[in-house]
């Protein structure tokens, strides 16, 4: 039977959240399609509070972006070049090391790598990255490779994923970042990513490397060619693998960047579309403890107003993100952890300086503490 059109959707929802039911594709499109936006933040507000409270968590990091040399030359991608181009470019494994080094000596408590697909960069030189740092920096947690990268590196080496993961666990890996997911339905990647792994290998190797013990994030890029409709399925295919593993930490919603890529006729996202982004993900997502706002593709400002819309992490202070500023954001690539601390806390919020892995570094539970924050060393953040 069709809906009755007398029934307002957003009351349905609320009835559900009230009722803790689990919400359906159907209410996630009624979510992204209101243009009540405060209704929908604070239904989004109190599971947040529910489910994880008032700590808002940043981490302390570095992101090496190793190769922009990529086979795949995605259309939404402002980031990749092809060998010789004007603007690739490879870094050896001295450099990712020293750039690593420089972020532990000035107290980065994780390292995040990703890159291209490089065909024609050794493995071995990716695995020598991974364990370089390993040797170098024993305690610093790793978090490295998108899904996409893990494939590329079985197929040239002519392995599987899992041997890949294994190999790169025993040199030290820890943990996979969530890229490359763009939107995990097949009609949209064939228009905007057609020759990327497919979303189902995706999610394959993502549950691969839960069962090895990795944890791992998930991300959306959202505000291209996709709709409401494939938005809500990714979420809920994200759902759904998160049921059976439980392997992800967070969830990460990527504003698209048209400046630059092959999709720059495009618009960019609206303020509105991403909070209701921020705002559903913590709805529909009812398995994932954390949902970040990523400031570096929305600004400070829009992060701020998400921690009212769902979120609990201001992902971190982000030290050269070469991905999103070769796309056109313009919202800088380093943020002092002060000004993070005072930006949570300006929102009524407590900050929390993690690890990879949640675990507290520091708590800044009061004003002078926040103000103690400016003394800290600062370097670079991740999703």
């Amino acid at each position: 039977m069709p809906a009755d059109p007398r029934v307002d959707p957003l009351s349905v929802v609320e009835e559900k959240v009230a009722k803790g039911e689990r919400l359906s594709a159907a209410d996630g499109l009624a979510l992204l399609g209101s243009h009540d936006l405060l209704r929908v933040g604070r239904l989004a507000d109190r599971v947040r509070r529910q489910r994880v409270g008032d700590d808002v968590y940043f981490v302390v990091n570095r992101h090496i972006n190793y190769t922009n040399v990529c086979r795949n030359r995605c259309r939404f991608c402002a980031f990749s070049r092809k060998e010789g181009e004007p603007g690739a470019y490879t870094l050896s494994v001295d450099e990712v090391l020293a750039k690593a080094r420089e972020a532990v000596e000035e107290g980065a408590t994780e390292i995040h790598i990703v890159g291209g697909e490089n065909p024609d960069l050794p493995y071995e030189s990716i695995r020598a990255m991974v364990s370089g740092i390993r040797e170098m920096a024993p305690s610093v947690h790793i978090k490295a490779f998108t899904a996409s990268e893990i494939a590329c590196f079985a197929e040239l080496e002519g392995v599987t994923e899992e041997d890949i993961l294994r190999d790169l666990q025993a040199a030290g890996l820890e943990s996979m970042p969530g890229g490359g997911a763009e939107i995990l339905g097949a009609e949209v990647r064939a228009r905007v990513c057609p020759t990327k792994i497919s979303g189902e290998r995706w999610l394959e190797i993502h549950k691969t490397a839960h069962g090895l013990g990795f944890k791992t994030n998930a991300t959306m890029l959202y505000g291209h060619v996709e709709n409401y409709a494939d938005r809500v399925d990714h979420l809920l295919r994200l759902r759904d693998l998160q049921d059976e593993t439980g392997g992800f930490q967070a969830f990460i919603p990527l504003a698209f960047q048209p400046d630059n890529s092959a999709l720059s006729e495009l618009p960019a996202t609206t303020g509105a579309d991403d909070l209701k982004t921020i705002a559903t993900a913590r709805l529909l997502l009812d398995n994932f403890s954390h949902i970040k706002t990523y400031w570096v593709m929305t600004g400070l400002k829009i992060a701020q107003v998400a921690l009212f819309f769902g979120a609990n992490d201001m992902d971190g202070t982000v030290v050269e993100e070469v991905i999103s500023l070769m796309s056109g954001a313009c919202h800088g690539q380093t943020v002092a952890k002060s000004e993070l601390a005072r930006v949570i806390r300006n929102a009524g919020r407590t900050p929390v300086e993690r690890d990879a892995l949640y675990q507290v570094v520091h708590r800044y539970d009061g004003p002078e503490a926040a103000a103690g924050a400016a003394e800290q060393p600062d370097t670079g953040g991740a999703a």
